[in-house]
């Protein structure tokens, strides 16, 4: 059996049609007849109702059409990925979360770039959620960003836990306290949360701090991203939690308050391909540990996985 078999078999039971399949498949319908009734042979099952109108799977039909759709699936994956390690020797690409620029990230890149001078790097941002899909469309080589999710084709590795903080506008009444916030001094204002989408996001992260102390904000409000969510803050429309690395950006109309609660920090994390074993990869680790172990920043071993 082989993967023109599973696409033409995909597109007839899709279709419900050798003609329109046909058409869909840019090939003439005897041909593609032929293929499907090699198929059968093959599995020796019958995996479509032939005396119906239109089309109808059999149990079996059904049964191959929801594995032949991931199998065709893992396929396209498996060619995008090896396309691109063939292609890592000579360009390197980056995804990353907005949120991350703020930390050691802008020096992790200059730092790669000098050590692989000719390396074509080029950054992306995006979500956790994009950067997993583009890791395995060969898009990109290496994603940072915050959200736990797993996936069989992706290595993930938590870099650093990074504590939270408030993010207030300087007219705000704990704006001169010299006392750390709890998450419960922010009951009575509306609370920004960023990005808005796609979710599951660091978005999340936040509301979920909140339901796990049993508190609930008077008012949520979602942000685009970080910036917008900051814009609002200073503009007085509420307050916001967010990366301590983000106290970096100062500005005068906001006010970054410590908040004193356990197990509040949002982690870091590195995604790469599982078997992506270049030596682009390897360099890229190298210098994220060398200079968290520099910076005195503690971090994660690099073959602990995310579980």
């Amino acid at each position: 059996m082989e993967i023109r078999h599973i696409r033409y078999f995909i597109a007839v039971a899709e279709e419900r049609n050798f003609t329109k399949a046909a058409e869909r498949l840019h090939i003439a319908q005897p041909p593609l007849s032929r293929q499907i009734q090699q198929l059968e042979e093959k599995l020796e099952v019958s995996l479509f109702e032939r005396g119906s109108r239109p089309l109808e799977l059999t149990e079996a039909g059904h049964f191959f059409y929801e594995h032949a759709v991931r199998l065709l699936a893992q396929s396209v994956e498996l060619v995008n990925m090896t396309r691109r390690l063939g292609k890592i020797e000579s360009k390197f690409s980056l995804g990353f979360v907005g949120s991350t620029l703020f930390g050691l990230l802008p020096e992790v890149v200059r730092r790669f770039k000098a050590a692989n001078p000719k390396l074509e790097v080029s950054l992306h941002e995006m979500t956790t959620m994009e950067q997993i899909q583009a890791l395995k469309e060969g898009v990109i080589d290496v994603g940072i960003g915050r959200i736990r999710r797993e996936d069989p084709k992706v290595k993930r590795t938590v870099l650093r836990h990074e504590s939270l903080v408030a993010a207030l506008p300087m007219g705000h009444r704990y704006a001169q306290s010299t006392e750390m916030l709890k998450l419960s001094d922010l009951m009575e204002d509306t609370v920004i949360v960023f990005p808005k989408s796609p979710r599951p996001s660091f978005a999340d992260q936040v509301l979920d701090a909140f339901t796990d102390r049993g508190l609930k904000p008077y008012r949520i409000q979602e942000a685009r991203d970080l910036q917008v969510a900051l814009l609002l803050v200073a503009a007085g429309a509420g307050v916001t939690v967010v990366p301590k690395s983000v106290t970096g950006m100062r500005r005068a109309d906001i006010c970054y308050k410590p908040l004193n609660e356990e197990n509040l920090s949002s982690p870091v994390i590195m995604s790469t391909r599982i078997f992506d074993r270049s030596e682009a990869i390897q360099s890229f680790l190298n210098v994220v540990y060398s200079l968290y172990r520099a910076e005195g920043i503690p971090y994660v071993k690099p073959d602990d996985r995310i579980e």
